[in-house]
């Protein structure tokens, strides 16, 4: 098979031949047909995560086929399946036996300690590979498998908000304000000062305000998603939610989060993030966005082309999401 390699952090990806992969106890063999490109791709790559080995294949917004399975398995060979960046958990400590698996201490995660999907060929645990019906492409569907999903787990934390601010308007903010709208709720896009295309975007999925994160919203919010890996978005946010109002980090890596006055705090506002995913979370967001039905904007690029796709999401070049695709 042919796999984009890090082999050293901050090192331009590899293009290698490699062996297939061979499945263990309880894998599947998946073809990737395509893989999202995502910012915490852009964090494996860049070494803001910790404990990263080399050399690794990233990438865990998979979409591929089934090729082989484990005995006992429930999926079967040609199935389509999607792989996210949860890629195995203990299933046996206090947090995975609560609901809570997404904080599964000997949890590991697709793209990061187990190779990902920046490859023709992957292995993933069964447990963690979820049926794509046939309203989305391969390409469509890809990323939903994160921007989709850790969007909509960032969504459910702001419960009934009704004026809802997303800071940062990329692959899983074009994403949640497609479900947010379809909810009801007025959405109020913040992007980069300078990124009219993306407040243009914003606006073309039904934004009720798009401007600046240097801007205050001309209407006190009931709510915010932070995705943009920004610390001092968080101050920013915190001032333009009402009293009561919660403030959401949707990121695995942001940088340091400023001191700021207790006020903007104070009045029963919430501060708090969102940590990987469930497969519950899997299982009602893809049941979910057919309904909606949630569109992803997508830009191809071929596999040997992802460090291009990494690039030009590290400097905002992307509407939407970048995908790989294995043609």
């Amino acid at each position: 098979m042919r796999a984009m390699v890090l082999a050293r952090v901050g090192a331009p990806l590899v293009l290698e031949e490699r062996p297939d992969p061979e499945p263990g106890p309880g894998q599947v063999l998946i073809r990737v047909r395509a893989c999202a490109v995502c910012r915490t791709d852009l964090h494996v790559f860049d070494g803001d995560l910790p404990d990263i080995r080399t050399p690794l294949i990233p990438g865990h917004e998979i979409v591929g086929e089934v090729v082989t399975v484990a005995s006992g398995s429930p999926l079967e060979p040609g199935q389509r399946v999607g792989v996210p960046w949860l890629g195995h958990t203990c299933g046996r400590c206090d947090y995975c036996a609560s609901g809570h698996e997404n904080l599964c201490e000997n949890a590991r995660f697709t793209g990061y300690q187990i190779d990902g999907g920046f490859a023709e060929m992957t292995v993933a645990d069964d447990r963690f590979c979820f049926p794509i019906g046939d309203a989305y492409s391969d390409v469509e569907a890809a990323p939903l498998l994160c921007a989709g999903l850790i969007g909509h787990r960032c969504l459910s934390m702001t419960e009934d908000a009704r004026r809802l601010g997303i800071y940062g308007f990329g692959a899983a903010a074009h994403i949640v304000a497609q479900v947010a709208k379809w909810q009801g709720r007025d959405i109020y896009a913040f992007t980069r000062p300078d990124d009219a295309s993306a407040r243009d975007f914003a606006r073309q999925l039904g934004a009720t305000w798009a401007g600046g994160s240097d801007e205050t919203p001309p209407a006190e919010l009931d709510a915010a998603i932070i995705f943009a890996p920004v610390g001092t978005l968080v101050p920013a946010a915190l001032r333009a939610v009402r009293p009561g109002g919660v403030v959401v980090c949707g990121g695995i890596h942001m940088s340091d989060i400023p001191s700021f006055p207790y006020r903007i705090l104070w009045g029963e506002r919430v501060l708090r993030s969102v940590a990987n995913l469930t497969r519950r979370d899997a299982e009602d967001f893809l049941s979910l966005a057919p309904r909606v039905p949630v569109k992803t904007h997508t830009t191809r690029y071929p596999l040997a082309e992802a460090n291009d796709a990494l690039e030009d999401l590290r400097h905002g070049r992307l509407s939407g999401a970048a995908v790989l695709v294995m043609d």
